[in-house]
């Protein structure tokens, strides 16, 4: 069998040739254009002297040329190397010298940025793929044959570099074993069903993040469903595009519901769609409560990491949302809950998430540290408990756990109680060195527009609600939090954008 994820597209091309696959603005793409459009691009990357396992990075937004580029390199046997389109020319120059990548596709919006990076990097060419020399590139590969190698399910197809939170990038090595699996445990649930042949998917998400990539790209892709697609997220035109486009699907980050609760006509709009779920961060219980109250749909929501490809768990499984709970892991996966021992974890007592199955990374590139153990379990870092049904809760990042004179205080059940406080928008709790207890709870809170709340409310509310020792120490309101591509608070930042007095006694 060729587990080459690029299968996916060929075979909704020959099932629905004439369909719509994708809708850009006015333009529509079927799948039999779709698809030969990605031979093209295939044949014209070999052509250009590359081979199979070279890197190729995407510097491109979500464009029409995005996809056929993402599925050209996957179907020439090279490995896709996609950014973020506002890194600036020194976050393109680390990713370009750590992945090794031979040629670099950019758009205007991004030329000047990474012409900067390519500059410093001998032995890396730049394509354009709005210019004359990638139109020239899908020539040549229009008249050539493509000799399409099986590619086994071990052969790498992505590298997603994990920004983590602090150091150095590290580039998570996905193969198309992997990127597969995680599509078809999607593909098999029914209850309702993750996505179906006949839904209009409206795809907002990033797609340099694995988020968009698999989940949304991917999956769309492989059940044949139509994507309509769009580079900007803006609360009242991508609603009015659900409405439009007659969109049936869609999936999110938690922060795009909470901006759509702010739009009067999004009931109207989402008149249409069947499907929501929510991924990329922690959907806040008061944004699931205010959505549904607000336009009358509820949010299906997940769990899931970049070295999971990505999709771990979600209330699909069960067939209902469930407030607080990313739901039931995905058919063919495996979870533990571990304590510090690496024993399984008693009744409903948290612990690290320990995650086997086929849509597992092999490592961090290139060695592949960091992957899976000997039996095959990829500890992720993440605390979650089980409740008595199943469905997991999680609790937070292992390495942000706060030591407070020794008892375990993690941030996440702080930022849940702050958030249902009335005038907060969002908060973010962290740890911070303190000579009587170790480290300290402090949080920074976010006050909604035209709210007068302060320190002393937040303080308040927390100790009604919370014991002692998780109460936040330090409280400091601040006028926004730096976020990550889909809506994740990127606590690593949190020094860089705040400096030491963020972290401030």
């Amino acid at each position: 069998m060729n587990a080459n994820i690029a299968g996916f597209l060929r075979a909704s091309a020959q099932r629905d040739p004439d369909g719509t696959a994708l809708v850009v603005g006015p333009d529509r793409f079927s799948w039999g254009d779709l698809d030969r459009a990605v031979d093209a691009a295939a044949a014209g990357l070999l052509q250009r002297g590359l081979h199979g396992g070279d890197r190729v990075a995407i510097l491109l937004g979500n464009s029409y040329e995005f996809v056929v580029a993402y599925y050209g390199v996957m179907r020439a046997g090279l490995v896709a190397v996609p950014m973020n389109p506002a890194y600036t020319a020194a976050e393109i120059a680390v990713l370009l010298a750590d992945s090794g990548a031979r040629l670099l596709l950019v758009q205007e919006a991004t030329s000047a940025a990474a012409a900067e990076a390519a500059d410093a990097l001998h032995g890396c060419e730049m394509v354009d793929v709005e210019g004359r020399e990638w139109l020239d590139l899908l020539a040549s590969g229009g008249s050539a044959v493509l000799a399409e190698a099986p590619t086994g399910p071990d052969a790498l197809a992505l590298l997603l570099f994990t920004a983590g939170t602090s150091g150095r990038p590290k580039g998570a090595m996905l193969t198309h074993g992997a990127l597969r699996a995680n599509i078809e445990m999607l593909l098999s649930l029914d209850s309702p069903p993750a996505i179906t042949a006949d839904d209009v998917v409206l795809l907002v998400l990033p797609m340099f993040h694995v988020y968009g990539l698999n989940t949304g790209l991917g999956l769309a892709v492989a059940a044949g469903a139509t994507i309509v697609l769009t580079d900007r997220f803006d609360p009242v035109e991508t609603l009015a595009l659900a409405r439009d486009r007659g969109v049936t699907s869609i999936p999110a980050a938690p922060a795009m519901f909470q901006a759509w609760c702010l739009v009067p006509d999004a009931r109207a709009a989402l008149r249409s769609v069947r499907l929501l779920t929510s991924g990329g961060s922690p959907l806040p219980i008061t944004v699931q409560e205010q959505f549904e109250a607000h336009t009358g749909r509820v949010i299906y929501e997940g769990y899931g990491m970049t070295e999971t490809a990505p999709v771990v768990a979600t209330t699909l499984v069960a067939g209902h949302p469930k407030p607080g709970s990313v739901g039931r892991p995905l058919p063919g996966l495996e979870v533990r809950l571990v304590d510090d021992d690496g024993d399984d974890v008693d009744d409903v007592d948290p612990g690290e998430l320990w995650i086997r199955g086929a849509s597992v990374f092999t490592g961090y590139w290139p060695r592949g540290e960091g992957g899976p153990d000997s039996e095959g379990w990829f500890r992720s870092g993440d605390v979650a408990y089980a409740d008595a049904e199943g469905d997991l809760h999680l609790v937070d990042r292992r390495r942000e756990v706060i030591l407070v004179n020794g008892f375990n205080v993690y941030p996440r059940e702080i930022e849940i109680v702050i958030d249902q406080i009335p005038g907060v928008a969002e908060a973010a709790v962290v740890g911070v060195p303190d000579d009587r207890t170790g480290e300290a709870v402090m949080a920074l809170v976010v006050p909604r527009r035209g709210s007068d709340i302060g320190p002393t409310e937040v303080a308040e509310f927390c100790a009604e609600r919370l014991a002692r020792f998780k109460c936040p120490s330090t409280i400091r309101m601040v006028p926004a939090l730096p976020h990550s591509a889909t809506g994740k608070v990127a606590k690593g930042r949190l020094r860089e954008v705040y400096g030491d007095a963020g972290y401030g006694a």
